[in-house]
């Protein structure tokens, strides 16, 4: 018995309390449930103007997460897991999960609440964390007057504010009690100022973060909710919660970062795509924007969540062909202050435009690996984890950004690494000059996206002269290791001396509970026969 109290016990710190400061570190893959992996690994096919179920599931993800490891991600944000309106609506069927209809039901499409277990199982036996969306704002209906009866457990008229569809998005009295949606599908809007709403709400976030161990929770349309309803709600859920603020002002967003433990980061994502969308974005744009969110978000950008891609938006590659400018942009979120997070189907070049063309199945791609994106993803990822095993200090170091003698080039620092970005083209052969780049002198360097070596000047000082206007991700040799995935056959060292987490464990100690946890429960039910 004493051995099956400290399993529980280390099950439930380690699933049921992810804390912000433990998703400091993690890299988060995005996918739409519907669209990912399907059971059987058939490959159906999959016409997104529909607007219908696919036939992704729990169980599918499960089957693919070699795929999302090996790329180095260690953790994964699904769907919604609730029950949503069934059958076909003028927009289609809700195979993306925001139709809810009963937040005490889980959606039969994705699977059964055994299959999400598994994957939740699947997850932290690897050492990796499960991010669950979920939607507070609103339940759907089909119709507009709505068929109240149809909601659970919120089946009276009352439990919402009373009909009234945004329109002006600077009175935010409207925004947080109108509703969005349409007289076709509305999205009504819960009335979160009645008291009973909002216990209903913390209690039912609680119940589902502790029924499946759920390690983070990204939660849709903050901004539609009134601020201080967020605080309970984060509470009660006990874990590492990340919110949808569509802003692109930092002033505006900023607000919400006192409520809960992060959010999207939204004004950086409309400077970044205008960045590097043509060659004549405007860089210093960006990393202003990375700057007022520095000073004004609670923690910085530390843990805020950094995207070029998601679900709402159309996916980078629809709006440019050019991979050295899709590459720039794709590195972005892995080499700043935030969690980087990829949306599925990126690493496979997909290039669809708004929803519902960005919400492809990533079936039909095959997920092959050996692809040009696929392994930029997967380096980036290496960079970042050799970046923390190098410097104990790195995720808590802000970025600094360096003068390269050029409005086509920024250069970003956080010590080991400095990124050298330019918005060039293909066509380009960047130059970047950085004489403060904080290096010690001549020190030997490592670009890790070629594994190329340069040297520091005199003064640690760089000045890099590039080609197809490719990025370069600049590390010291010395901060390489033979067993680690970053440019490991240049590497002088076996292991990194530094304070990071041995090698094994993911992350930090409490990090790999999860995994230990797995390894103790098999043992001791080997020894017992035991099955639970």
């Amino acid at each position: 018995m004493k051995q099956f109290a400290l399993i529980t016990s280390l099950l439930a710190s380690s699933a049921f309390a992810a804390t912000a400061d433990q998703w400091r570190s993690r890299s988060i893959y995005q996918l739409i449930t519907d669209r990912f992996a399907t059971s059987d690994g058939s490959s159906p096919s999959c016409d997104t103007s529909q607007r219908q179920y696919c036939g992704g599931t729990w169980q599918g993800v499960v089957k693919k997460l070699d795929y999302i490891q090996n790329m180095g991600f260690d953790a994964v944000w699904i769907s919604p897991v609730v029950a949503n309106v069934e059958g076909n609506t003028s927009y289609g069927q809700a195979f993306h999960g925001y139709w809810t209809q009963d937040i005490n039901s889980l959606n039969s499409h994705f699977g059964s609440a055994d299959d999400l277990k598994a994957l939740s199982s699947a997850l932290h036996a690897r050492g990796m964390y499960l991010m669950v969306d979920v939607v507070v704002n609103h339940m759907v209906g089909t119709a507009d007057p709505p068929n109240y009866s149809t909601f659970q457990p919120f089946s009276s008229q009352s439990d919402f504010h009373s009909e009234c569809f945004v329109s002006n998005y600077d009175n935010q009295t409207e925004v947080e009690q109108c509703w969005l949606g349409d007289k076709n599908v509305p999205l009504v809007d819960l009335n979160t100022e009645d008291d009973n709403v909002v216990t209903t709400m913390n209690k039912w976030i609680s119940t589902l973060v502790s029924n499946y161990s759920v390690d983070g929770v990204r939660i849709d349309t903050v901004k539609h909710v009134r601020k201080d309803f967020w605080p309970d709600f984060a509470k009660s859920a006990g874990v590492f919660t990340i919110g949808e603020v569509l802003h692109n002002e930092t002033s505006y967003v900023s607000a919400y970062t006192q409520v809960i433990d992060s959010v999207l980061d939204y004004p950086t994502w409309f400077p970044l795509v205008a960045a590097f969308q043509t060659t004549s974005g405007n860089l210093s744009a960006l990393a202003s924007t990375v700057q007022q969110g520095q000073t004004s978000y609670k923690n910085g950008e530390f843990m805020t969540g950094a995207f070029l891609e998601n679900h709402d938006q159309p996916r980078f590659q629809s709006l440019t062909q050019d991979n050295a400018l899709i590459k720039n942009a794709m590195t972005w979120p892995f080499i700043q202050d935030a969690i980087p997070i990829l949306y599925y189907g990126q690493e496979q070049s997909y290039a669809g435009g708004p929803d519902p063309a960005n919400r492809e199945a990533l079936w039909l791609s095959g997920y092959v690996e050996d692809k040009p994106l696929v392994t930029h993803v997967k380096t980036l990822n290496a960079a970042r984890k050799a970046a923390i095993a190098a410097n104990s200090d790195y995720l808590t170091t802000a970025v600094k950004f360096l003068s390269t003698g050029s409005e086509s080039t920024m250069a970003i620092s956080k010590a080991p690494m400095l990124t050298l970005l330019t918005n060039g083209g293909s066509s380009s052969t960047p130059k970047w000059t950085v004489s403060d780049a904080g290096f010690q002198a001549n020190e030997e360097l490592v670009d890790i996206l070629t594994c190329t070596k340069v040297n520091a000047d005199d003064k640690g000082g760089v000045t890099v002269q590039g080609s197809g206007g490719n990025p370069q991700v600049l590390m010291p040799t010395a901060a390489l290791t033979k067993a680690g995935t970053a440019c490991s056959n240049l590497a002088t060292t076996t292991t990194q001396q530094s304070s990071a987490a041995p090698q094994g464990w993911v992350g930090t100690a409490s990090d790999s509970l999860p995994v230990l946890a797995a390894l103790l429960l098999a043992g001791w039910a080997a020894q017992s026969s035991l099955v639970l």
